[in-house]
């Protein structure tokens, strides 16, 4: 049962900003990566898409990627959260939210157990 909520979607079929923001989250070393669709199961956004660095320099230099990123694409947030302590960033672009954790605040959290009825895609 694990393996089909893997394979239910592939990076190849994930909206622009999910992939833009995905592809930035590499170019910055953001670790253990991955991808929750909550289409069916969350009434307030699509995915997220979970990561973390290590250090709250790294996650500010992720979250800066991503931003400049998206917003070469037009693409603009909601809100974002967690900048200044940088132990969790939040991204809100409405249809996919960005959660860049320290590995401890990701641990904590746990929130790949907390949507566990969602698939995953690890990039």
């Amino acid at each position: 049962m694990v393996e089909e909520k893997t394979k239910r979607f592939i990076k190849r079929s994930l909206p622009r900003g999910v992939k833009i923001s995905i592809e930035a989250s590499q170019a910055k070393k953001g670790e253990d990566l991955i991808v929750l669709d909550l289409r069916g199961i969350s009434s307030f956004t699509d995915f997220f898409v979970i990561m973390h660095g290590n250090s709250p320099r790294q996650n500010a230099a992720l979250y800066e990627s991503i931003e400049k990123e998206l917003k070469n694409e037009n693409i603009k947030p909601l809100s974002i959260e967690g900048k200044k302590h940088a132990e969790w960033v939040l991204m809100d672009y409405g249809y996919f939210i960005i959660h860049i954790f320290s590995k401890k605040a990701r641990d904590y959290y746990s929130l790949e157990k907390l949507w566990g009825d969602a698939s995953k895609l690890s990039v």
